[in-house]
């Protein structure tokens, strides 16, 4: 096993749950459970297909015997006859209807949308989850006053709460991009080598009417409300390219977050989960690294790269079909899902075990207070008499000042007090320091979450009930 290159997808980040979607025994079982509704739709539709060859296929469905198709590929070359071959050996008496009038496609492009379609469920099912914990931190912080930022500089305060609102924000804009894409998956369903169902009006004796049952019944065993209405060989590559754009939508939103925990634990601000035997630095023992969160950027960027791969095919596929979609297919799909899987595990992770710093919180925002408070002050001193033309230069000159004490010397905000020693002003330090409650300032910060929370997201959360209580293990 240690000879040969292992995915760090599979052997670091991803999920067993999401592993298994995209395994070879998930794979082929899906392939054998399409050639299953096959012959039960050619039955129906009246070809000669027995019911004791449709249980011999059934009986067989999951032992798959991976090593005679293994070689009796390296001998056609080729792998859909392959398998066809594998079941036949182990159903003797289906072995003549096994795949009949269909063309590879009618698996591979199947199962392939059968199986992003789960996947993009659970990608969906973890996302709610995520969506839920990030509410429960929003409501914990709603009203904690925090420095805000503008191009990473001090801004207006915000509250702890609100800043998780944009997270949860775009995450909801996310599930909405989800929802879309996976309500409108279809299957590609019988259409034959070229899209035209030639074969099946072969089959069925040029009765139309059928070749559209087969269609409808095909989606309908499968669990799916339909079949992409027409198509040549394949699936419109573009439908690739819709999945790998939620994906990297859902990106983009993890990428953000886990940007922002990363500059607010340089601030001490807020931290991620840190493990008492966990290792920051190799050399510096002091090191409380955030790992998680910039293993959140570092996949994320992956997913987003990936987002270029099924554009290109989708862009260059010729006419019908042609096959250089295949070899890329079977990377940028699957490694795209594992990723987001990793990405949305990690961001469960974190959220569940941020640590709120809110003394350090506090300090950051009362040293930058002064200058935000300046027009309150300034209100408070027009009416103890004071001119407001006047009192606005001053106060210009005395931040400039405080700045300069700041910045150029290494001291204190002395703002307040250097007011308090201007007559113009005609306020005492303690009337001054009466006007720096943090809470003036957050605007309606705690009551956007409380609206936010209450109007968007619970209705999220009482819609997906039965999906919540899911718990991420990250395996390093």
């Amino acid at each position: 096993m240690n000879d040969k290159y292992q995915s760090p997808l599979s052997e670091r980040y991803a999920s067993r749950e999401m592993q298994y979607i995209f395994s070879p025994q998930k794979k082929f079982t899906t392939w054998r459970s399409l050639w299953i509704a096959l012959a039960e739709t050619e039955k129906e539709l009246g070809l000669p297909i027995t019911d004791e060859q449709i249980e011999e296929l059934k009986a067989h469905r999951d032992d798959i015997n991976f090593e005679a198709a293994k070689e009796r590929e390296k001998q056609v070359r080729h792998d859909v006859m392959s398998h066809v071959y594998a079941y036949g050996l182990q159903c003797p008496k289906a072995k003549g209807i096994i795949h009949l009038g269909a063309t590879s496609c009618y698996v591979g492009d199947n199962t392939d949308i059968i199986l992003m379609t789960e996947a993009l469920k659970l990608v969906r099912k973890k996302l709610i989850n995520v969506i839920d914990e990030l509410a429960k931190f929003a409501k914990q912080y709603k009203s904690l006053p925090t420095l805000a930022f503008t191009h990473f500089q001090p801004a207006q305060p915000t509250t702890v709460g609100k800043r998780a609102a944009l997270w949860l924000m775009e995450l909801t804009l996310d599930l909405e991009d989800l929802d879309h894409v996976i309500g409108s998956m279809k299957l590609l369903g019988s259409k034959g080598t070229t899209g035209t169902q030639a074969s099946f009006l072969e089959l069925f004796d040029g009765d139309h009417e059928k070749c559209r049952r087969a269609d409808e019944r095909i989606a309908e065993k499968m669990g799916f409300t339909g079949c992409y209405p027409v198509s040549g060989q394949t699936y419109s590559r573009k439908i690739d390219s819709r999945v790998l754009g939620v994906l990297a939508g859902i990106a983009q939103s993890a990428h953000k977050f886990s940007n922002d925990v990363r500059l607010l634990q340089h601030l001490k601000e807020v931290e991620e989960p840190f493990e008492k035997s966990q290792i920051g630095s190799s050399a510096m023992a002091y090191k409380r690294n955030p790992m998680r969160s910039e293993r959140i950027a570092s996949l994320a960027n992956y997913v987003m790269s990936d987002m270029m791969n099924p554009m290109l095919v989708a862009s260059t596929q010729w006419f019908e079909r042609t096959l250089d979609d295949s070899a890329n297919k079977r990377l940028s799909i699957p490694e795209g899902f594992l990723a987001v899987d990793g990405i949305l595990d990690l961001y469960l992770n974190v959220v569940d075990g941020l640590v709120v710093y809110p003394k350090v919180i506090e300090k950051h925002l009362m040293a930058e207070l002064p200058f935000m408070a300046t027009e309150n002050i300034m209100m408070d001193a027009v009416k103890a008499g004071g001119d407001r033309q006047e009192l606005h230069e001053r106060i210009r000159e005395l931040s400039m000042e405080a700045g300069r004490h700041v910045k150029a010397e290494g001291k204190e905000n002395d703002l307040l007090e250097l007011i308090a020693a201007d007559p113009g002003f005609n306020l005492t330090l303690e009337e001054l320091k009466k006007a720096m409650d943090p809470s003036r300032y957050v605007g309606r910060a705690p009551e956007q979450v409380d609206e936010f929370l209450e109007e968007v997201i619970r209705p999220i959360l009482e819609a997906n009930r039965e999906l919540l209580g899911v718990k991420a293990e990250i395996n390093v």
